[in-house]
C-alpha cells in the first residue's frame, strides 16, 4: 500500500453531502487552517486538522510526508464543458469579430464552425488526439484535473465516431479524467439547411447507434437556440440517448429564450449549459430540480456580450458550474482560473461560490462526483497547490496562474505554470 501524509496545509474544499450544492451552501467551504491529508493508493483516507490525524493514525503509519508549506490546499478543478477536440485554430475570425463583421458572413467566407467541421474531415484520428492532448496538457497545468470533451465537429457518422476515437486515444496519454460527450446535433450541415427534422432524425437512427456501440462517449448534447435546433428536437434526440443509455445535457438559451433550460428540467438533465438569456420562469424550475447551470463566462468575454445571471441563479437556489467552453471560435481557453476570475469580478460570485462552482458542483454536471470535486475521504486525492494563502488569490491575482502544484490521485502532475515556487 502506498501512503502519503500531506501536512501543512491551509485546507479550502467544498463538502459532498450528495448533491450539488445551492443557495448559500455553495459558498459555504470546509477550512482547515493547519490541516493535512492522509493518501492511500490515491485516494483520500484521513483530512482534518494535522494534529488530530496524527494523533489518530500515530506517526508510525505515515510512510511519506509531503509537507505543503502552508500553501493554499483546494480540489482539482473539474471542466465540465469543452469542445478541446478540434483540428485547426480559427484565429483570422478573431481579429474580423473585433472589427465588426457579422457572423453570418464569416461563414459565408468560410469560417465558424463548418470550418472547424472542414478541417476536421481532413484531420487523421492521430492529429486530432494530438491536438486534444496538447490542450488538456495546458489545462492540467493550470490546475484542472478532469475534463469533459466534446465531438460536435464532424456532424456526420464517420467523422463523430473519428473526433470521439481521437478523444479516447488522448485520454490513454492524459494524467486527468476525460469525459466523453456525444455532440452530432451540433449544427445544421449544408445538405440539410431546409430540413433539420431530417439531420435529427439521422443522428438518432445512424449516429446515435454508432456512437452507443463505439463505447467512447458518455454523455450526449444537444446545441438548442433559434437558428440551429429546436426544443422538440432538442426532446426527439435527447430521449433517444436516454433510452439508449446515455446520459444527457444541453447548449441552452445562449442567445435567445428558447426554453432549453425548461426541457433539462423535464428530461432531468444532468446540466443546461451556457444560460445567458434564461428566463426568470426557467431559473425557478432548475432550482426545483437536480439540473445543473453550467455557465460560460470565457464566451461571453470573448463575444462581448452579457454574462449570464449567476447571482440570481444563486440566489433562488440553483446550483451553478463554472467551465471553460475551450473551442476554436468563441472561447481559446484552457484556464478555469481565468473563468473563475471572470465569475467574481463580472458575475457577482464570491471566491468561495466560485471555486465549488469550478470543482463539486462541476463534477456534477458530468456525473463524476463520486470520484472528484471535493476533498473528501474516499474520493481521488486530486488537489492543487496555490501560490497564496486562500481561493481568493485565483481572482485576485490577475492574468497568470496561481497554481503551485497540481496532485493527481495523490501524484505530482504538473509543477503549474510560471508562477514563483517560493524555494
Amino acid at each position: 500500500m502506498s501512503a502519503k501524509f500531506f501536512s501543512n496545509a491551509r485546507i479550502y474544499t467544498p463538502h459532498d453531502s450528495g448533491s450539488p450544492l445551492r443557495a448559500t451552501e455553495q459558498g459555504a467551504l470546509k477550512h482547515y487552517e493547519y490541516g493535512a491529508m492522509m493518501v492511500e493508493d490515491g485516494f483520500i483516507t484521513a483530512i482534518g486538522d494535522e494534529g488530530a490525524i496524527v494523533k489518530a493514525i500515530g506517526h508510525g503509519a505515515i510512510v511519506e510526508e509531503i509537507d505543503c508549506r502552508r500553501k493554499c490546499v483546494i480540489p482539482g478543478f473539474v471542466d465540465p464543458h469543452t469542445h478541446m477536440c478540434f483540428a485547426s485554430l480559427r484565429e483570422h475570425e478573431f481579429t474580423m469579430r473585433l472589427q465588426g463583421t457579422p457572423y453570418l458572413e464569416i461563414l459565408e467566407k468560410g469560417g465558424g464552425i463548418l470550418s472547424s467541421v472542414k478541417a476536421v474531415a481532413q484531420a487523421s484520428v492521430e492529429h486530432l488526439s494530438a491536438m486534444t492532448i496538447r490542450h488538456a496538457s495546458r489545462a492540467l497545468s493550470f490546475g484542472t484535473t478532469t475534463v469533459e470533451i466534446k465531438s460536435g465537429y464532424g456532424l456526420d457518422t464517420v467523422n463523430e465516431l473519428k473526433m470521439l476515437e481521437a478523444i479516447d486515444r488522448a485520454a490513454l496519454f492524459l494524467p486527468l479524467d476525460v469525459v466523453a460527450t456525444f455532440l452530432g446535433a451540433h449544427a445544421i450541415p449544408p445538405a440539410y439547411s431546409n430540413a433539420p427534422d431530417d439531420f435529427i432524425t439521422l443522428v438518432i437512427e445512424d449516429m446515435l447507434p454508432a456512437v452507443v456501440r463505439q463505447g467512447v462517449a458518455e454523455h450526449c448534447d444537444i446545441f438548442c437556440e433559434k437558428g440551429v435546433f429546436s426544443i422538440n428536437q432538442g426532446r426527439r434526440l435527447l430521449r433517444a440517448a436516454q433510452k439508449s443509455g446515455l446520459k444527457v445535457k444541453l447548449h441552452a438559451d445562449e442567445v435567445h429564450d428558447l426554453g432549453g433550460a425548461g426541457l433539462a428540467v423535464e428530461l432531468g438533465a444532468l446540466s443546461a449549459d451556457h444560460l445567458l438569456a434564461v428566463s426568470a420562469g426557467n431559473i425557478e424550475a432548475m432550482a426545483t430540480s437536480g439540473v445543473v447551470a453550467t455557465l460560460l463566462p470565457g464566451t461571453a468575454y470573448s463575444l462581448k456580450k452579457p454574462y449570464a445571471p449567476a447571482r440570481k441563479m444563486i440566489d433562488h437556489g440553483v446550483p451553478v458550474a463554472l467551465a471553460t467552453d475551450c473551442n476554436p471560435g468563441s472561447s481559446f481557453t484552457e484556464s478555469m482560473a481565468f473563468v473563475i476570475g471572470l465569475a467574481v469580478m463580472n458575475m457577482e460570485l464570491t471566491p468561495a461560490e466560485a471555486l465549488t462552482a469550478a470543482t463539486l458542483n462541476a463534477a456534477y454536471a458530468i456525473d463524476m462526483a463520486a470520484k472528484v470535486g471535493s476533498l473528501d475521504v474516499g474520493k481521488q486525492a486530486d488537489f492543487l497547490l496555490l501560490d497564496g494563502e486562500t481561493p481568493a488569490i485565483l481572482a485576485y491575482h490577475a492574468g497568470v496562474s496561481s497554481v503551485d502544484r497540481v496532485y493527481k490521485k495523490g501524484e505530482l502532475v504538473a509543477g503549474g505554470a510560471g508562477v514563483s515556487r517560493g524555494e
